[in-house]
């Protein structure tokens, strides 16, 4: 069962009449406040209808989730119709292409436009699970009055996103929606899980058709004949490579030209499907100078491992993160402290000038090499939203021997967003992997409900929680 509905119903009128609900979830909350920012009346009784219905077979026909229509039926349906529920998905823009379910509850569904071509996201009809979870990138259940709209009072719904394998973005939602009256306890998990078996499904015919595109388009990368180039999918995805090229795993297909990380123009030739990329050869490229500064230090210039000390680490870090430079005193301030002394910057930065090899001008200071680091992927990650890219580059905190001003700001910085990012959007790889290099008891509590029992990692994940909670 559910949260009480007349205590929600009570925590509902408190917000709408502009006061605060002590007790309701903050996730409902902050809902209602998007939602009602977005002007969504709360006696509004209907979900606008957007599609008519040759829209949304032309839309269905193209969705990537038709795909995975028959395992989601076959996972939801039956306990869907065992509980006078309905199954819905949407698209990435919260318009409904499929209501599967009893005649019966598809009709009670129908009368408050719970239908195939209603837009469902949050704008459109305030707080919601499908809305709200295409808002939040996660798993989200809305019981009865956490609807910001009256009408829906009477209504439970459990929603979870899906994510496209290729490109991570959400393109769809799949619901399970019903009558208050008839709430299933296994509902939330088994909405949950359908959706990960879901992206299952796309990412293993995402790689059957990486296969048949590398076997088709190889003769392409072979008539380079040695020259640097790739074969990209369709997104822009690199799938095989000549001559060695570091080029990522992704690169921007929007164009005909490419401008590489390192600077070269590279050329975009279509294929049939997806694209051959020409790159030129190397001979004026900046320096590649690599950073790796999470859960330790060292770093490499072209390939080649530098000797590193603690503080070359720390001005390293700080030129890293002001591309534009910094001056001596600048520098002393963000690694000493306001003890710091220029003149002992000036020392430090003269003898790592030496192994930079001319990658270090002055006036200001600052790195004249395509700077990589470990700590800046997370930070880029973060940006974009990419919360599994963000679990596996973090590998630990930030110089964690260091006490340096910059580098204990960073640090700081880096461990609460990467934390919140994964308890707010991570799934159960992202908590493993971020669970794995930071003993936080709520990430492993999450961690320990979210892995199956067969699953082994659950008993790693359960030792780690037992002495994170244990005293001293």
């Amino acid at each position: 069962m559910g949260p009480d509905p007349r205590r929600l119903a009570h925590l509902h009128e408190l917000v709408l009449g502009g006061d605060r609900a002590h007790g309701a979830r903050e996730l409902i909350v902050e809902s209602w406040r998007r939602s009602l920012a977005a002007r969504v009346d709360p006696e509004r009784h209907e979900a606008p209808v957007v599609l008519d219905r040759a829209e949304v077979a032309d839309l269905r026909g193209a969705h990537p989730l038709a795909a995975a229509l028959p395992l989601l039926r076959e996972t939801l349906v039956s306990i869907a119709d065992e509980a006078e529920h309905v199954m819905l998905i949407t698209d990435a823009d919260g318009n409904v292409l499929w209501c599967e379910g009893k005649a019966s509850v598809r009709g009670l569904a129908e009368r408050v436009r719970l239908a195939e071509g209603a837009c469902w996201t949050e704008a459109a009809i305030g707080t919601n699970a499908m809305g709200t979870a295409l808002a939040l990138g996660r798993s989200v259940t809305v019981h009865s009055a956490e609807h910001l709209v009256r009408t829906y009072h009477g209504w439970t719904c459990a929603a979870s996103p899906v994510r496209d394998p290729d490109t991570g973005r959400t393109i769809g939602v799949v619901d399970v929606s019903g009558p208050l009256t008839s709430v299933h306890p296994a509902v939330v998990a088994l909405v949950s899980a359908a959706a990960r078996l879901a992206e299952g499904q796309l990412r293993v015919r995402q790689e059957a058709r990486d296969e048949r595109l590398r076997a088709t388009g190889m003769r392409h990368l072979v008539a380079l004949r040695g020259e640097p180039g790739a074969l990209l999918s369709p997104s822009g995805r690199v799938l095989a490579s000549s001559s060695g090229e570091a080029l990522g795993t992704r690169v921007d297909v929007s164009g005909d030209r490419v401008r590489l990380a390192d600077g070269r123009e590279a050329r975009l030739e279509p294929l049939e499907e997806g694209y051959l990329l020409r790159v030129p050869r190397g001979g004026d490229r900046s320096p590649v100078l690599v950073l790796r500064f999470l859960g330790s230090a060292s770093a490499s210039l072209d390939g080649r491992e530098l000797p590193l000390s603690l503080r070359h680490a720390e001005l390293l870090l700080a030129l890293a993160l002001h591309p534009k430079g910094l001056t001596a005193d600048q520098l002393a301030l963000r690694v000493y402290g306001e003890r710091g002394n220029p003149t002992t910057v000036r020392a430090e930065l003269h003898r790592l000038r030496d192994r930079l090899r001319g990658v270090l001008p002055t006036r200001p200071y600052r790195l004249s090499a395509d700077v990589r680091g470990d700590f800046l992927a997370v930070r880029e990650a973060l940006a974009e939203g990419d919360v599994a890219t963000v679990a596996a580059a973090y590998r630990g905190e930030l110089l964690p021997r260091s006490e340096a001003p910059v580098v204990r700001e960073e640090r700081e910085d880096l461990a609460a967003a990467v934390r919140r990012g994964v308890l707010d959007r991570g799934d159960a790889e992202a908590l493993w992997a971020f669970g794995l290099v930071s003993e936080d008891v709520e990430v492993l509590e999450r961690l320990v409900r979210l892995l199956p029992r067969a699953d082994p990692r659950r008993e790693v994940a359960i030792g780690r929680l037992r002495r994170a909670l244990a005293p001293g």
